[in-house]
C-alpha cells in the first residue's frame, strides 16, 4: 500500500471519472444528433464527424451552438413519453372516451335514481354493459 499513496488514489478516481463523464457526453450528444428532425443528411454527417474526429472540439462546439435546442429536445421527448403513458393507463383502465363499464353502471344507477329510466330499463342496459 505505500507504492501508491491515499492522494494518488483520489487522482486516479477523479480522472476515471471525469473519463466516464466524458463518454455520457460524447453518446448524449451522438444520439441528438440522430434524434433532431430539423437537422438533415449532410448537417447530420457533419455533425457526426467532427465530433468523433476532433472529439473535444467537436463536443465542445457543438454544446456551445446547439446546447439550448440539445435540451428542448429532451424536454420534448419527455413530454411526449409522459403523454404516451398516461394515453395507455387511461386505456387500460377502461377510463378513457365512454369509459368503463364501471363509469357506465354508474351512470345508469343515477338515472334510475333520478326516475329516468325504469327498473327494467335499467336491468336491460346492465346486462347489456357486462355482457
Amino acid at each position: 500500500m505505500d507504492d501508491y499513496p491515499l492522494l494518488n488514489l483520489f487522482w486516479t478516481m477523479l480522472w476515471f471519472f471525469l473519463w466516464v463523464m466524458w463518454f455520457f457526453l460524447l453518446f448524449k450528444i451522438i444520439t441528438d444528433i440522430f434524434r433532431d428532425h430539423g437537422l438533415h443528411g449532410w448537417g447530420k454527417a457533419g455533425w457526426l464527424v467532427l465530433v468523433l474526429l476532433v472529439p473535444f472540439i467537436g463536443v465542445f462546439v457543438y454544446v456551445i451552438a446547439r446546447g439550448r435546442s440539445m435540451h428542448e429536445r429532451d424536454a420534448k421527448q419527455i413530454r411526449e413519453s409522459e403523454a404516451a403513458f398516461r394515453s395507455y393507463v387511461q386505456q387500460a383502465a377502461g377510463s378513457r372516451g365512454g369509459g368503463g363499464s364501471a363509469d357506465e353502471l354508474g351512470k345508469l344507477a343515477a338515472l334510475k335514481d333520478k326516475g329516468d329510466i325504469s327498473q327494467e330499463e335499467f336491468d336491460r342496459a346492465k346486462a347489456r354493459i357486462l355482457a
